[in-house]
């Protein structure tokens, strides 16, 4: 792998992660020496992520995270939807006892993490579940265009869920979708999926997530 790639993937994980926010600076001279290359390749992986839109060129030179605007936020959150219903529609076709029987167990352990209503807990068993399924359908490409997708919304999503999640309702709709994927229910699996992905349904709870999400995350 290029020096310029493995930079890049290690931008795309620290936003992810939230290490880095929307609106924080990228460090070209940090990122440089933690992986013992000159500033060139790190500029590279810059430049390819400001063109996928993870950041924005900064007013005094170098480059940020980029934040994103209301309109644009809610266009991501709904294709974001469509390609995560697609996603578990092609994964009830497409699994593997095996892998279905791993989806059946992360769902069982993540029981623990609702009953102590461990929000950061429930992040992690979150994404484990959701991996399984991009790995179950068999499709390289959208999993990279849901990750893409995930990771410029994913400072986002994580305040809208603090303002309107549940983790009760959110473990009884994975617990729905197991269900529509072990009797290979694939049209229930695409509509559990959709709703499971749209934040804020109906305009009080739209409205909760834009009160809830911090103005310096904003444009």
């Amino acid at each position: 792998m290029k020096a310029s790639d493995t930079i890049r993937l290690a931008i795309e994980s620290a936003v992810q992660s939230g290490t880095l926010q929307p609106g924080d600076p990228v460090d070209e001279v940090a990122l440089a020496a933690a992986h013992s290359v000159s500033r060139t390749p790190v500029r590279e992986a810059i430049l390819q992520l400001q063109a996928q839109g993870l950041l924005a060129a900064a007013p005094r030179g170098g480059a940020v995270v980029a934040k994103v605007d209301i309109q644009r936020l809610f266009a991501i959150w709904e294709v974001l939807a469509e390609l995560e219903s697609l996603c578990a529609q092609l994964a009830c076709d497409r699994m593997s006892d095996d892998e279905r029987d791993t989806l059946a167990g992360l769902h069982r352990r993540a029981a623990a993490v609702v009953k102590r209503s461990d929000r950061e807990g429930w992040q992690e068993a979150n994404q484990a579940f959701h991996d399984c399924l991009y790995r179950g359908a068999r499709n390289p490409y959208l999993r990279e265009e849901i990750l893409r997708a995930r990771t410029l919304t994913g400072a986002y999503r994580k305040h809208a869920f603090g303002a309107i999640g549940d983790l009760d309702a959110s473990y009884a709709q994975h617990g729905k979708l197991l269900q529509a994927i072990a009797a290979r229910d694939a049209e229930s699996a695409r509509g559990l999926m959709r709703r499971h992905m749209t934040p804020g349904q109906g305009v009080r709870s739209v409205n909760d997530v834009l009160v809830n999400l911090p103005r310096e995350l904003l444009v």
